[in-house]
């Protein structure tokens, strides 16, 4: 009896099957309190297959203030300041009526406002607020307020929340709010958030999102998102069309799961690989191949529909430098059939620091050859903290022998939080005969929720004699989704003459694509007479590359047709059905059986090297009816001394009309006692018309020898 659970190899780790948490890139403006706050990112478990599968909830960093004109006051949802926005070490958020480039630009703001131009007065607060100058700018930006210039009001804001004094700050914002100032009311509905007054900060961020300042949008869409208000992909959208890049990132990924969610938008989702909680499948058996979740795929083809949508805003995203929204389009290339585009993606989010990105990269470069590249940029991903990327090296050392090395790496992704580090540890220890070491980290995986290791330190424990124990971990991980689990508990079923329950283990193993699942589920259907259900399963089997079940499908098929005879002179040889074609698939894999049988199909057609071929190899392969059928075509060419050689290697395995023969042949010459030795072989083995037969000739040959 056979465990499925025993062809588990090192490498069958899903990619990305963990997740690092990592902090929110966004950093605070010294010059302008501007705080984009990038996405934190949450653990979550995923599926052998999981990949890219984060939630990124938006969390609210200081104050996101921005640096407003009197001529930018109506309107500063711009490019360039939403891109300082995100990068808050440039200063393009400030926008004046002359930008003061050069020192004498500057020199004439100055004697202007030294001589009481308010608007000038505004122009070089605000510069001397960029350059940090604190001190200076306060004189100038007050006296601009105090003639009413709402843009020197939110900008007083702005340095007063640089100094700590944030309800000096917020009165001043509100100041410049209600007069208009569309950064100030975003200011303000941040400074309530920080407070926890959520619906004066909607009100103010609703403000400023309806003038079309993207800060604004983005900040009151992260305030429903938080809720789970619909509305928030709304000004997601408002604000990423303005340029804004993590609005546009997390709009992508509010398209992703929209889509998941969706069964008539989503594109073919197989599980992926063990993970946590997870089995293997995809995938990587090698490690998955995909680089997006399961319940993540993109849309082949051109952008159509949300998927496709997705796609474009993590292109745009990307384009302006998000490493997250570039890992993530180099997943949906990559799962397109686009590895050179995906992997020019990966390099940019790579190099960008991105762990699972630098991971993701390094399986590209294995598949297409170039191990060595591979190995530099997961060694990178690993001593980022990536469990995956720590695992593949496990494997790659492992596959070379250097099992030493292979463990080291399996124990840092086990370190680093993944739980495939422990099952491969119990599959590296179960390939050096260490089964106590290999049970113990089997149950810590198990125990940690991945079911591949409980289907393998189940299979462990029945190979000890514990069916007891062992039943528990396959039903365990069986209904976890294992399906070699499943499977494994229809063995276990059978094996106890429980064919009702085994079933339907089988039949649920069968259903997830198991090939010799959906081959014992056909056969049982042939026993109780359900033909055409029990050719659906055969042929899903045998699609999978069963010999036994392309066998038994064309023997279904086979049934049903009349044999074919021989051709008339001067006909073509007839085509082969499709019986003979699954009987030659299943020849072809070394079945002995078909192999017979594809012999005696292509003898009826006039075949005759086709079948002396197909029979030999039979025979050689230790078929007794194989050999048989071979020295009767032997026979029939004139070859009868090696035709004898054939039969007495079929008569010796068994074969009762094979000793009947070799009695006849005897007998032809003068052999009378040898062909009596084979009468009563032939007597022996049978069947019974072969017995009565051979009676009568030993009869016959002992009347000519006492005559």
């Amino acid at each position: 009896m056979v465990f499925m659970g025993d062809r588990a190899t090192l490498l069958e780790t899903g990619r990305f099957v963990q997740r690092r948490v990592h902090r929110s890139d966004s950093v605070m403006n010294a010059a302008f309190g501007v705080a984009a706050a990038e996405n934190s990112e949450t653990t979550e478990a995923t599926d052998i297959t999981e990949i890219i599968g984060t939630t990124e909830t938006a969390e609210t960093v200081g104050c996101a203030a921005t640096v407003e004109s009197t001529e930018s006051a109506g309107s500063t949802g711009s490019a360039g300041a939403v891109e300082a926005a995100e990068n808050p070490e440039t200063p393009e958020s400030l926008e004046t009526r002359e930008s003061p480039e050069s020192a004498e630009s500057e020199a004439r703001h100055r004697r202007a406002a030294d001589a009481g131009d308010t608007t000038s007065m505004s122009v070089l607060g605000a510069l001397l607020l960029r350059r940090g100058d604190l001190d200076g700018a306060e004189s100038y930006l007050r006296a601009a307020t105090a003639d009413g210039d709402r843009a020197a009001a939110n900008n007083l804001g702005v340095l007063l929340h640089q100094r700590g004094y944030t309800d000096d700050a917020a009165g001043w914002w509100r100041i410049a709010a209600v007069a208009g100032s569309a950064a100030a009311a975003h200011a303000l509905g941040r400074h309530y958030r920080e407070r926890g007054d959520e619906p004066g900060a909607e009100y103010w961020l609703r403000q400023s999102a309806e003038q079309g300042h993207a800060l604004g949008a983005y900040a009151l869409a992260d305030l429903l998102e938080h809720r789970s208000d619909v509305g928030a992909e709304r000004w997601l959208r408002a604000a990423a069309e303005q340029g804004h890049r993590e609005a546009a990132y997390r709009l992508a990924r509010m398209l992703d799961r929209n889509t998941a969610d969706d069964p008539h938008d989503a594109f073919g989702r197989p599980g992926l690989g063990p993970g946590p909680g997870a089995g293997a499948a995809g995938r990587p058996g090698a490690a998955a191949r995909s680089a997006v979740r399961s319940d993540d795929g993109p849309m082949a083809g051109p952008a159509t529909g949300r998927v496709g949508e997705a796609e474009q805003w993590y292109r745009q995203a990307a384009a302006r430098g998000h490493r997250r929204a570039a890992l993530h389009l180099g997943a949906i290339l990559e799962q397109r059939g686009e590895p050179k585009e995906a992997g020019r993606w990966y390099l940019i989010s790579a190099k960008a620091g991105e762990a699972r990105a630098a991971c993701a990269l390094g399986f590209l470069l294995r598949d297409a050859g170039d191990e060595e590249s591979a190995a530099v940029w997961w060694l990178r991903a690993a001593q980022d903290g990536d469990g995956n990327a720590a695992n593949a090296l496990g494997a790659l050392h492992a596959a070379r022998g250097e099992q030493q090395t292979a463990e080291r790496w399996y124990r840092a992704a086990m370190d680093a939080g993944d739980v495939n580090g422990a099952y491969n540890l119990g599959l590296l220890c179960a390939a050096q005969d260490r089964t106590p070491q290999a049970e113990q980290w089997y149950r810590r995986a198990a125990y940690a929720g991945h079911r591949e290791a409980a289907n393998a330190l189940a299979v462990l424990l029945l190979q000890a004699g514990d069916a007891t124990g062992a039943e528990p971990w396959f039903s365990k991980a069986a209904e976890a989704g294992s399906v070699d689990a499943a499977f494994n508990l229809g063995i276990l079923y059978a094996g106890r003459d429980e064919d009702r329950t085994a079933l339907v283990w089988y039949e649920r193993a069968a259903a997830a694509g198991h090939t010799e699942a959906a081959l014992q589920v056909g056969m049982a259907l042939l026993h109780r007479g359900e033909e055409h259900a029990a050719e659906r399963h055969l042929r899903c089997a045998a699609g999978g590359g069963s010999a036994e079940a392309a066998f038994r499908l064309a023997g279904v098929l086979d049934s049903r047709q009349p044999p074919p005879g021989p051709p008339a002179l001067g006909e073509p040889m007839p085509e082969k059905t499709e019986c003979e074609e699954w009987y030659e698939r299943a020849a072809e894999q070394g079945h002995r059986r078909a192999q017979v049988r594809v012999g005696m199909l292509a003898a009826a057609r006039g075949d005759v090297d086709s079948a002396a071929r197909w029979y030999r190899e039979a025979a050689e392969s230790g078929s007794r009816n194989g050999a048989f059928n071979l020295g009767l075509l032997l026979a029939r060419e004139g070859s009868e001394r090696e035709a004898a050689l054939w039969w007495s290697r079929a008569a010796n395995d068994g074969h009762g009309r094979a000793a009947l023969r070799l009695a006849l042949l005897a007998a032809r010459r003068g052999e009378l006692t040898e062909g009596q030795r084979w009468c009563a072989r032939a007597v022996e083995l049978g069947p019974a018309e072969v017995a009565e037969r051979a009676a009568r000739l030993r009869e016959a040959l002992h009347q000519e020898l006492t005559a």
